[in-house]
């Protein structure tokens, strides 16, 4: 089973993210039902880790992962894309067969 990954622009941008949080802050990447392909990423900054979170850390930036989303999301990589429609955190999942337009919702 692998982890997840976090990209080296992703932990750039969660540190910029949270500089003016609390000590322990960090991004946090859940899968919730909905969206269009019938599962979607929950993306939003955390004051600290849960109990039973994964913490992932790279260069000082850290993210959580909540024991329900984790075995959508193993494998997976969290990146930071600065694209022509926007910038925008990014879950690239091997474990999607499908997703929708805008890659936020999916389906395994």
């Amino acid at each position: 089973m692998s982890s997840v990954g976090l990209s080296g622009a992703a932990a750039a941008r969660i540190k910029s993210v949270v500089a003016d949080e609390p000590a322990g802050a960090g991004l946090r990447v859940a899968v919730e039902g909905g969206g269009c392909s019938g599962f979607q990423y929950e993306i939003a900054v955390a004051s600290g880790a849960e109990a039973d979170d994964l913490v992932i850390e790279r260069d000082g930036a850290r993210l959580f992962i909540d024991p329900v989303s984790l075995p959508y999301l193993l494998g997976s990589e969290v990146d930071w894309v600065d694209e022509l429609i926007g910038a925008s955190f990014k879950v690239k999942n091997p474990n999607a067969k499908t997703s929708c337009g805008c890659g936020v919702s999916f389906s395994v």
